[in-house]
């Protein structure tokens, strides 16, 4: 069971303010505290059920599928559209297409 230490110690760190008086539930901050503390409860309650399960034989798992990356080689092509689009352009400078500025 939680005790109200804990429970402000999670509160923190989980950077949940209670209300100071009224809140929307019923007794304001201690009905807060006391739905946090039940459902925190619960939730440490489940996993004390699953500590009792026999995981040794189960092979871990890591993102749920056992799919691997379907990588290709990388292979060098010469490329020969290189240079075909120069004689499209009106000017050439140093080898670089000369275009007209933009601002």
């Amino acid at each position: 069971m939680l005790t109200k230490k804990d429970l402000e110690h999670l509160a923190e760190l989980a950077r949940i303010d209670f209300s100071a008086g009224g809140g929307s539930s019923p007794g304001g901050r201690a009905g807060e505290e006391k739905k946090l503390a039940k459902d925190l409860g619960n939730i440490l309650d489940y996993f004390k059920e699953l500590q009792v399960l026999d995981t040794l034989e189960v092979a871990p798992m890591t993102g749920g599928t056992d799919l691997k990356n379907a990588l290709r080689e990388d292979v060098l092509e010469k490329d020969s559209e290189i240079g075909k689009g120069k004689k499209a352009f009106p000017e050439e400078k140093s080898g670089y297409l000369k275009v007209p500025p933009v601002f």
